[in-house]
């Protein structure tokens, strides 16, 4: 009998030293050891999440039973776990080969074992370069069972295949979904919400010894945002002080609710912070369709944003400029609303003209959080013919699915933000324990 695991996938832009793989343990050396800075192309820092209901083994149970044998949820279709030397319990400083078909065997070596978490290291020879880590933990629902993967590629072949040609990438993509699978299976219990996967990739010159550490930026977004510094808005702001005139503008709006919180202040870790922040790093529009590159050491209000717009074989680079951010409580409807937003606005050679504003919502009587974009556009009347006119016949469609994916993230990957903090605290705090 068929059966279908919803799988929910969330790309980001990452940042360093924010994924950046953790420290090794005081004291670990390995002459053969791959890191990350050892590695080509961009690093990929992901993570794989489902929840098991019904399990019949605790979240330590489950570590234990891997840390005896790794085989009991390897796909064996894709890769087994084949320990080099000795037998008998994993311990740190062994090394295993990971069998892989064809000329893609992976050697790794146990860096940290805690009572719900095996942390590997990939070792000279490995398709990647970096470190990987499986835990589970548990909550009110269940156990959570997660795979952390911090990795580039290990050479450029393997860059090739998987940041290119993408071969490698979707191979991964199933070898791992079968183990979270294998592992539901395994703890005798039942797959709650699918699949999530999130990942958050790290250009190169944003990693130490390799370029640009401090922006992040290659020397050409360089010249690009600092050539953005000198162009103007491409449109009367005083227009959309009031109302837009619905004949000559298009005016959009949507909403999305957010994890709630308890009533009052926004909580530290909270929805509302964790929102605010992905806002703030421009988090919320899907790099893989629009890129935003900028200065991440330059003030929020006033910042100059290049949006690399993908549509299909095409590519576009356009420039906005972020207004004012503005934070306040107002009385709406006899309730306490806290607010927080910006807006950006178009600047020449943009295809388009007008205003786009995200903001966040907090009822502080009840604790409903929620995200609200706003825009006001119309094709623009200046700049490079082909854009503008490719957007008066398709855009229309693509920004209004724009609007909706730009809220659909804002809830998934708040939730899977919050989702990720709570394991890191609770590994913290696991670790200061122990």
């Amino acid at each position: 009998m068929w059966s279908t695991t919803p799988v929910h996938r969330w790309v980001m832009t990452g940042s360093w030293p924010e994924d950046a793989p953790p420290e090794l343990p005081p004291g670990f050396e390995h002459p053969d050891l791959q890191s990350c800075e050892d590695g080509v192309g961009p690093l990929l820092h992901r993570i794989y999440r489902t929840r098991i209901t019904a399990s019949r083994m605790s979240a330590r149970e489950l570590i234990a039973a891997l840390r005896e044998d790794m085989d009991k949820v390897a796909p064996t279709e894709f890769a087994t776990f084949q320990k080099a030397e000795g037998e008998g319990p994993m311990r740190e400083g062994d090394e295993y080969v990971v069998r892989m078909p064809g000329p893609w065997d992976g050697p790794v070596v146990v860096v940290a074992l805690e009572e719900t978490s095996i942390r590997l290291a990939t070792l000279e020879g490995h398709l990647e370069a970096g470190q990987i880590e499986y835990r589970a933990r548990e909550d009110h629902r269940g156990v959570v069972f997660e795979i952390d993967s911090w990795a580039r590629s290990g050479d450029r072949l393997s860059d090739l295949l998987y940041t290119h040609v993408q071969i490698s990438r979707e191979v991964q993509l199933h070898m791992w979904s079968s183990v979270l699978r294998n592992v539901v299976d395994f703890a005798g219990g039942k797959m709650h919400g699918g699949i999530v996967i999130t990942t958050r990739r790290v250009d190169p010159q944003m990693i130490p010894r390799l370029g640009e550490e401090d922006s992040g930026l290659s020397p050409k977004e360089q010249r690009t945002l600092a050539d953005l510094a000198s162009h103007s808005v491409n449109f009367d702001p005083a227009v959309l002080e009031q109302p837009p005139d619905p004949s000559r503008w298009r005016v959009d709006e949507f909403t999305e609710e957010l994890p709630h919180e308890k009533p009052g202040a926004p909580e530290p870790g909270g929805s509302w912070e964790v929102a605010k922040r992905m806002m703030d790093d421009y988090q919320l529009a899907d790099p893989r369709i629009v890129e935003g590159v900028f200065d991440s050491n330059a003030p929020l209000s006033g910042r100059d944003i290049l949006l690399k717009i993908h549509y299909g074989p095409l590519r576009f680079r356009v420039g906005v400029r972020v207004g004012e951010a503005r934070e306040d409580t107002v009385e709406l409807d006899g309730r306490p609303l806290l607010r927080y937003g910006w807006s950006y606005r178009t600047l020449q050679g943009h295809f388009e003209e007008g205003e786009m504003r995200y903001e966040l919502r907090k009822w502080l009587d009840s604790g409903d959080v929620g995200f609200r974009v706003h825009g006001a556009s119309r094709p623009a009347r200046s700049g490079p013919l082909l854009p503008r006119l490719g957007f008066r016949l398709v855009g229309r469609t693509q920004q209004l699915r724009f609007y909706r994916q730009v809220c659909r993230r804002a809830k998934r990957l708040t939730e899977a933000q919050l989702e990720t903090e709570r394991a890191t605290a609770s590994r913290r705090q696991a670790l200061e324990a122990g």
